[in-house]
């Protein structure tokens, strides 16, 4: 996977999730991968330390079912959210592997501002953390 792919995923990304398109998100994970979303700003395990969120694939599409639901206490009001972000930054890659890592500093602004450092790995790889999104419920 070339630089530059890696960069339209990781935007593609985040305007899927800004747009609602939430089922169209959820297929950009592969079958092993894992949406983290760490609990404190430099975490580095997702098993070591709590988390907020660390859901398999099955986990994220209950997650996803939820929102959609007019019911759902925590979309009273509904999430809002958007992405402003510069531009990925591709950290590593092992082709061999699959595997892929980006950067890319974001602010999510939603009820209360929030900042985030989001860390990717590109689909396909072994056990891919996935970014803090704005998909909460």
């Amino acid at each position: 996977m070339k630089e530059e792919e890696l960069v339209r995923f990781v935007l593609r990304e985040a305007r899927l999730i800004d747009e609602k398109r939430f089922d169209e998100w959820y297929e950009l994970f592969t079958d092993d991968a894992y949406y983290w979303v760490p609990l404190v700003p430099g975490q580095t395990d997702p098993l070591a330390h709590n988390s907020l969120a660390y859901e398999d694939k099955l986990l994220l599409k209950l997650r996803i079912e939820r929102l959609k639901q007019p019911t759902a206490y925590s979309q009273k009001p509904a999430s809002r959210c958007l992405h402003v972000m510069q531009m990925p930054e591709v950290e590593k890659a092992d082709p061999a592997r699959g595997e892929y890592l980006t950067r890319t500093p974001l602010s999510t602004p939603r009820r209360a501002a929030t900042n985030h450092s989001a860390t990717r790995r590109a689909p396909g790889t072994a056990s891919s953390p996935r970014p803090a999104g704005c998909a909460s419920g």
